[in-house]
C-alpha cells in the first residue's frame, strides 16, 4: 500500500489534482470559518453602489480617494453579526449596517443607522446612505430622507467592521458580462497547459540509443 501511494504521489497529474483540491478546501474553509467566527452568513461583501460615498466631485468609482471617510464602489467590507440591541444609533457616529431591502429581500443594502426604536420587543432601524439626499453625512438628515428605510431587526445581516479599498473590484469584475467568460477561458487554458500538453509530449517517440560499434582492428 505504501509503495502504491509513493508511486501515485510521484505522478505530476496526481500532484496537480491534490493542489487544486487543497486550494478549494482552503477557500471554502476560510469562508465558512469566517461565517462562524463573525456570526453572519455574509462575512465579506463588495460595495456595488455609491450611496455611501460623500466625496465631492467624485464618481465614487473606488479608484480615487480610497481612504476617505466613506464607502466606495469596489470596496470590500467585512461584516460582523450583532445583537440588534447593541447596534449604535448615535448618528453621525452610528454603525453602518447591511440588511435585506424591505421591499426586495433578495437585495442587500449598506446604509448608516440614523435612528433606532423598539416596538413590542423588536427593534426597527431608520437608515440612510451617507451620500444620498440633500443632507450628506455628517449632516442630520430630514425625516423624509430616511422614512422609507425602516428596517426590522430580522432583516439585518450585520454591521461593517472593516473596509478594504479596491479588493471588491475583483468580485464586481467577476459578476459583469466580461469577467466570467474571461475566468472560464483562463481555467480552460490552465487545464490544457497542465493536462493536455503533457499527454502529447508523452506520445512522442523517444530517440533510440545508438548501438556501440567496436572499432575494427
Amino acid at each position: 500500500m505504501t509503495e502504491t501511494v509513493k508511486k501515485l504521489w510521484k505522478n505530476e497529474y496526481f500532484q496537480t489534482m491534490v493542489m487544486l483540491m487543497l486550494i478549494v478546501l482552503i477557500v471554502f474553509g476560510f469562508w465558512y470559518g469566517s461565517e462562524l467566527s463573525l456570526g453572519t452568513q455574509y462575512p465579506a461583501l463588495a460595495v456595488v453602489t455609491g450611496s455611501m460615498c460623500t466625496v465631492e466631485g467624485s464618481q465614487c468609482d473606488g479608484w480615487t480617494h480610497p481612504f476617505a471617510h466613506t464607502l466606495h464602489v469596489g470596496d470590500l467590507i467585512i461584516l460582523q453579526g450583532v445583537n440588534p440591541a447593541d447596534i449604535n444609533a448615535n448618528y453621525p457616529n452610528s454603525d453602518i449596517i447591511v440588511f435585506h431591502k424591505p421591499t426586495n429581500p433578495d437585495e442587500l443594502i449598506v446604509h448608516r443607522v440614523v435612528a433606532k426604536e423598539e416596538k413590542d420587543g423588536e427593534f426597527y432601524f431608520r437608515t440612510k446612505g451617507d451620500g444620498n439626499g440633500v443632507d450628506k453625512w455628517p449632516a442630520t438628515p430630514g425625516a423624509s430622507e430616511y422614512d422609507p428605510w425602516v428596517v426590522p431587526e430580522d432583516l439585518v445581516v450585520g454591521k461593517v467592521i472593516m473596509r478594504v479599498p479596491w479588493v471588491g473590484q475583483i468580485v464586481l469584475f467577476m459578476h459583469n458580462s466580461v469577467g466570467l467568460p474571461i475566468l472560464i477561458v483562463l481555467i480552460i487554458v490552465l487545464i490544457i497547459v497542465e493536462f493536455v500538453f503533457p499527454l502529447f509530449r508523452g506520445k512522442e517517440t523517444p530517440s533510440q540509443p545508438k548501438e556501440n560499434v567496436k572499432p575494427s582492428i
